[in-house]
């Protein structure tokens, strides 16, 4: 482990800390020795050197002695097998043990029953205490280091725990300059800072991920779209100079400027992470500025619609629309297209076969190159599905009657 690292202090200072409660428990556990043993002894001690005096200076045990042991709430064992059957039982314990010039002294404890156990030269006593035991404040003592020891090891868990995010995060940071962008491992619900910045970092990634994924894309459809202009041009350079072929090759020009411009701001567009700048615009407006860019005929489109006021990004919008034209003469079996409106929605139709598949399954950016069927859609829904998105409009589709029909429907802002 670096010795630098946050997770290496934690587990230091977690260390010591333990180290340190370990330390105070045995000079706790000392100390609390110490004073049951000297209240032991204050409180025998007495006893036994009365039961020394009586029994050797004052002629033994007699009836009256025994009773005035017995008013201090003290029985006199006085039996060897009753005697025995303490001092040799296994549960036994030696709370104290002291000599004195008088002999030996003990402190027994059996279950619940607390002994006197005194011996000199060859007489043996057993006093059993009758008073009610003192409990043991030892037991609350460890009862209280248990619970702060766990309390530790449980807060040193739940903190590594929290933390490793932020280890997982410095493995997944080191490797972005490999365009790794996978940080799924930091998928949380914590709302602790740790998780949250290995949140804000997965997202941030995320849109790293995907704004490469979009200019993958985006490559390919400048390849794509600048084909045709080429392929034109390099045609009328072929041909006789003419007048008509000096118009013609100056419209490529213009076309392939228009190209530059919609893919700068396709480029804008998936690169930026504000909102774009959006006006009232007229939908022919729209219309027209994309049949331009395609340099179709005006046969190829026919008009029935409400010439409404869109609040969208011109440019962009325009490019959405003119991919959505492009589409639907492409696939369709007359070459041509009719754009309506209804409410709010902009509708185009195509007569022509139905999709093979799901309308979400043509706007992920590589389904156009790993599917080469009719039904393909090249690179255009994937675009067409962002600008509207960032429009607020959405994308939907249905087949009619045999009729392919694609409405950009207006969502609440």
């Amino acid at each position: 482990m670096n010795r630098q690292s946050i997770l290496f202090t934690i587990t230091i200072s977690f260390i010591i800390s333990i180290v340190l409660v370990v330390i105070s428990f045995g000079i706790i556990m000392v100390g609390s020795q110490k004073r049951i043993e000297h209240h032991l002894l204050d409180k025998y001690e007495p006893i036994a050197k009365m039961i020394f005096r009586q029994h050797y200076r004052n002629g033994g045990m007699n009836k009256r002695f025994q009773g005035d042991v017995s008013a201090l709430n003290y029985e006199i064992i006085t039996k060897k097998g009753s005697i025995d059957a303490i001092t040799y039982n296994p549960k036994t314990k030696i709370l104290i043990e002291r000599k004195f010039r008088e002999g030996l002294l003990r402190v027994l404890q059996v279950n619940d029953r607390q002994f006197l156990y005194l011996k000199r030269k060859a007489k043996t006593f057993l006093i059993e205490d009758k008073n009610e035991i003192t409990n043991d404040s030892r037991v609350y003592i460890f009862l209280v280091f248990a619970i702060i020891l766990t309390t530790l090891i449980l807060s040193y868990i739940v903190t590594l725990k929290k933390l490793m995010p932020l280890k997982i995060l410095k493995d997944k940071v080191s490797t972005l300059g490999d365009e790794n962008f996978d940080f799924e491992c930091c998928n949380t619900e914590g709302k602790d800072e740790v998780s949250l910045l290995a949140v804000e970092f997965r997202n941030t990634a995320k849109k790293l991920k995907d704004i490469k994924e979009a200019r993958n894309v985006f490559i390919r459809n400048i390849m794509h779209e600048l084909k045709t202009p080429i392929t034109k041009g390099k045609f009328l350079t072929e041909l006789e100079r003419t007048e008509q072929n000096d118009a013609t090759l100056k419209e490529v020009f213009n076309r392939l400027e228009l190209l530059i411009n919609e893919f700068a701001s396709i480029e804008e567009l998936i690169s930026s992470t504000k909102n774009i700048e959006k006006n009232l615009y007229f939908l022919d407006d729209i219309l027209d500025n994309a049949k331009d860019i395609l340099m179709i005929d005006e046969e190829s489109v026919n008009g029935n619609f409400e010439n409404k006021k869109l609040n969208v990004n011109f440019k962009l919008f325009s490019i959405a629309i003119k991919n959505l034209i492009d589409n639907a003469i492409k696939y369709s079996d007359d070459k041509k297209v009719t754009v309506k409106t209804e409410n709010e929605d902009i509708i185009f139709e195509n007569i022509g076969k139905e999709l093979e598949y799901d309308l979400e399954k043509y706007y992920e950016p590589f389904f156009a190159n790993e599917e080469k069927t009719k039904n393909s859609f090249g690179l255009g829904l994937y675009i067409i599905y962002n600008i509207l998105k960032a429009n607020n409009y959405s994308l939907t589709y249905e087949y009619i009657d045999g009729k392919n029909i694609f409405r950009c429907k207006k969502d609440e802002e």
